[in-house]
C-alpha cells in the first residue's frame, strides 16, 4: 500500500496531532486520552501511527476509537522507524497545523496547545515551534549524551535548537512537505525548516518519566547514525538555493 494522503485538503480541522508508536501497549491508551483532553473543544484529529508493533498497541488503540471520535489509527506493514511513521501521519493529516508527540508518554500533551498558539500567532515566516525540555526525566548517561550531541549539532547546523530530540513540536504541514525525507530526519527538523527559508522558535515544555515500555534507542545506536546524518544535512544546507520572492506575472 502506498503512503496515505489527505482526502480533504480543505478540511475545517485546525490541528492534526501525529503520534508514532512502536510497542507502546502500556502507554498509548492513556496518552490518547490525555491528548483528547488537552485539545477538547478544538477541531482536531489524533493520528496514531503504529510502526509494526509486536505487542497489543494496535488493539488498545482500536478499542478507544468509540470513545475518542477524533482518533485515527494507521499501521505500517513493516517497521520503518520513527521518521517514517511521522511522515505517514503528516501525509494522512487533514489540518495544516501538525503537532508531533513521542508515543512513550514522556511528552506532556498539556503543553501542545501552547505550541500551536505560538505557531499561529507568529509571523507567516514561522514554520516550526519546538519543545525544549529543561528538566529531563531520563538516566544521567542519556542526558549527558544528548547534551553533548545537541551542542555539536547546534554548532555545525546553526539550527538554534538546544533540544532537537524533543518529540513535541508544532509545525505547518505545507512546510513539512517541502522538506527532504530521510531516515532519522525528525532529529533535524529545525535545521531543515530553516533551510527552506522559514523561522523556528522554541518553548519550554514538561518532561515526564517513562512509566512503561523501553526506549527504542541507545546512546551507541544514536552515535552510529549521527555522524553520517550530520554530514548529509550539512551537505543539504550547503546545496540549497533560495529564489527570493516569487511573483506571478
Amino acid at each position: 500500500m502506498s503512503d496515505p494522503i489527505a482526502l480533504n485538503p480543505s478540511s475545517p480541522l485546525r490541528v492534526s496531532i501525529v503520534v508514532p508508536v512502536y510497542n507502546e501497549q502500556g502507554a498509548c491508551g492513556d496518552l490518547a486520552r490525555e491528548i483528547a483532553d488537552a485539545f477538547k473543544g478544538v477541531a482536531c484529529e489524533i493520528i496514531f501511527v503504529d510502526d509494526a508493533s509486536r505487542d497489543g498497541t494496535v488493539e488498545v488503540l482500536r478499542a478507544l476509537k468509540a470513545d475518542i471520535p477524533a482518533l485515527r489509527v494507521l499501521k505500517h506493514a513493516q517497521n520503518a522507524g520513527q521518521s517514517r511513521a511521522v511522515r505517514t501521519g503528516v501525509l494522512a493529516a487533514r489540518a495544516n497545523i501538525i503537532v508531533t508527540l513521542d508515543g512513550d508518554g514522556q511528552n506532556d500533551p498539556k503543553d501542545a496547545p501552547g505550541l500551536v498558539q505560538a505557531l499561529e500567532s507568529g509571523p507567516v515566516t514561522l514554520g516550526l515551534v519546538g519543545g525544549r525540555r529543561l528538566k529531563r526525566q531520563d538516566r544521567l548517561a542519556k542526558r549527558l549524551a544528548s547534551k553533548w550531541a545537541n551542542a555539536i549539532r547546534k554548532q555545525l547546523l546553526h539550527d538554534q535548537a538546544d533540544d532537537t530530540g524533543c518529540g513535541l513540536k508544532a509545525l505547518r504541514r505545507d512546510v513539512y512537505l517541502r522538506l527532504p525525507y530521510f531516515d532519522h530526519m525528525h532529529r533535524y527538523l529545525p535545521a531543515l525548516v530553516i533551510r527552506e527559508g522559514f523561522d523556528v522558535a522554541f518553548a519550554t515544555v514538561n518532561h515526564r518519566p517513562r512509566l512503561t515500555g523501553a526506549s527504542k534507542y541507545t546512546n551507541l545506536g544514536r552515535l552510529a547514525v549521527a555522524v553520517s546524518d550530520l554530514r548529509g544535512v550539512i551537505w543539504l544546507i550547503r546545496r540549497a538555493k533560495r529564489p527570493g520572492e516569487v511573483d506571478e506575472l
